[in-house]
C-alpha cells in the first residue's frame, strides 16, 4: 500500500518546472523575446483593461520567477517611472492643452496670451474630461511599456545576455560589460567618500562637497580603467582574424540593410495601419542582419566558455511572447474600436474577451521556467520538494 502512495505522489510533481542550475538555466534572450513580445501588445492597444492586464501579467511572472541578484530589483524602479510617466502626461495635458475636443469642462486655468506664429499651442484655459482620458490612455500606454522593459531587466541576467552576444558584437559587448562593472564600483565610491565626510564634521552638500567628492571619485575610475585596459590587453582582447574584403563589404551591407529592415518593420508595426506589411518587413531585416552578424563573427577569434543553450524552455518562453504581440495585432486588425475606446463621447472601456485571453499566455513563463533558487540558496515555493523514504 505504502507502495502505491509513494508512486502516486512523483506523478504531480513530474509536472512542475524543476530548480535552475547551471545546465538548465533559461536562456537570456527568451526573456527579452517575451518582454518585447509583451510591449509590443501593449502598443497596439489604448484598452487601460487590457493595459492592466499585460501589467499584471509581467508582474505575476517577475513574482514568481525573479532571483536574488542586485540587477533583479529594478523592476520597482519601472514601475515608479511608469507612474511618474502617467503623472507627467497628465500634467502637460492640464497646463498645455490637448487637440481633443471636449465638452465637459472640469476647470478653466488663466490663459496666457501667446503671440500670432505660435497658433495651434495655449497655456492653460479649460480643462475637459474628455483630454484628461485620453492623456491617461496615452501615458498608460507608455508607462506598460517601460514596466515590460522592466520586467525583461528583472529577469535576464545582463552579464548571461552579453555573453550570448555573437562574435560580430564582441567588442561592443566587452565595452557594456566593463561599464556595467564601473558603474555600481563609482556608486560605492561616491557612498564610501560622503560616509567619510560625515565622520568627520564636514558637509556632505552643496557645490564644494560635490567638487570634493567628485575629484577622487574620478581619479579612482580612471585608475580603475587603466588597470583594466592593462589586463585586458594582456589577456589579448581585441584581436580579429583577417578576412577577404568582399566578406567585410558583404556584412557591412547586410547590417545596414537589415537595421533598415528593423527600423521599418517596427515602425510599421507601431503604426496604426501598417501591420500588413510590417511583419515581412522586419522578418526581412531580421534575417538580413542575422546574416551579417553571421559573417562579421568570422573576425573573431575568441572562444566561448560554457555557453548558454537554447532549449525546449526557452522555445516556449519566447513564444509565449510571441503568441501575445500576435494576437493583439490581429484583434487590432478585426476588431480596433475594443482596443481603442473613444474618448469623444466619453465611453467606458470593455475587455474583449479574445485579446484577454491572449494575453494570458503570457503567463507561461511562469511555469515552464525553471525555478530561481531563494534567498539563502533553497529552492522557491513551487520547486520539487524531496520525497521521503516510507517505511514498508
Amino acid at each position: 500500500m505504502n507502495r502505491v502512495v509513494h508512486r502516486s505522489s512523483k506523478r504531480p510533481s513530474a509536472l512542475r518546472a524543476p530548480g535552475a542550475n547551471r545546465s538548465n538555466a533559461l536562456h537570456a534572450g527568451a526573456w527579452w523575446l517575451w518582454a518585447l513580445g509583451l510591449a509590443v501588445a501593449a502598443s497596439r492597444t489604448t484598452n487601460p483593461l487590457l493595459l492592466g492586464l499585460l501589467v499584471g501579467v509581467a508582474g505575476y511572472v517577475v513574482a514568481a520567477r525573479r532571483t536574488d541578484a542586485p540587477w533583479a530589483r529594478s523592476y520597482g524602479a519601472f514601475i515608479k517611472l511608469g507612474l511618474a510617466v502617467i503623472v507627467i502626461r497628465l500634467l502637460f495635458s492640464v497646463f498645455l492643452g490637448s487637440p481633443v475636443p471636449g465638452e465637459r469642462v472640469l476647470v478653466t486655468l488663466p490663459e496666457v496670451p501667446l503671440p500670432d506664429w505660435a497658433a495651434g499651442v495655449r497655456i492653460g484655459g479649460r480643462v475637459t474630461a474628455e483630454q484628461l482620458v485620453f492623456a491617461l490612455y496615452d501615458g498608460a500606454k507608455l508607462a506598460t511599456l517601460l514596466i515590460c522593459v522592466g520586467a525583461a531587466n528583472a529577469l535576464a541576467s545582463p552579464a548571461r545576455l552579453l555573453k550570448s552576444l555573437p562574435g560580430a558584437l564582441y567588442e561592443a559587448g566587452v565595452a557594456v560589460v566593463v561599464a556595467m562593472t564601473f558603474a555600481p564600483n563609482m556608486v560605492a565610491d561616491v557612498g564610501r567618500l560622503r560616509t567619510a565626510r560625515r565622520l568627520r564634521g564636514r558637509p556632505t552638500g552643496g557645490v564644494r562637497a560635490v567638487l570634493q567628492i567628485g575629484l577622487p571619485v574620478l581619479e579612482g575610475a580612471l585608475e580603475r580603467s587603466v588597470a583594466v585596459a592593462a589586463s585586458m590587453d594582456a589577456r589579448g582582447y581585441g584581436r580579429t582574424a583577417e578576412v577577404p574584403r568582399t566578406v567585410r563589404h558583404t556584412t557591412t551591407a547586410l547590417m545596414l540593410g537589415g537595421l533598415l529592415g528593423v527600423c521599418a518593420g517596427s515602425y510599421a508595426l507601431l503604426a496604426a495601419e501598417g501591420a500588413g506589411y510590417g511583419l515581412p518587413l522586419l522578418g526581412a531585416g531580421l534575417a538580413a542582419a542575422l546574416a551579417g552578424l553571421w559573417l562579421g563573427g568570422r573576425r573573431s577569434v575568441r572562444t566561448r566558455y560554457r555557453p548558454d543553450r537554447w532549449g525546449v524552455r526557452s522555445w516556449l518562453v519566447a513564444g509565449s511572447g510571441a503568441a501575445v504581440a500576435a494576437l493583439m495585432i490581429r484583434a487590432g486588425a478585426t476588431d480596433p474600436a475594443a482596443l481603442h475606446p473613444g474618448v469623444v463621447p466619453l465611453v467606458a472601456p470593455v475587455l474583449p474577451l479574445w485579446p484577454a485571453a491572449g494575453a494570458l499566455l503570457g503567463l507561461l513563463p511562469a511555469f515552464v521556467a525553471p525555478v530561481p533558487p531563494g534567498p539563502r540558496g533553497s529552492p522557491g515555493p513551487t520547486a520539487v520538494p524531496a520525497q521521503r523514504k516510507t517505511a514498508s
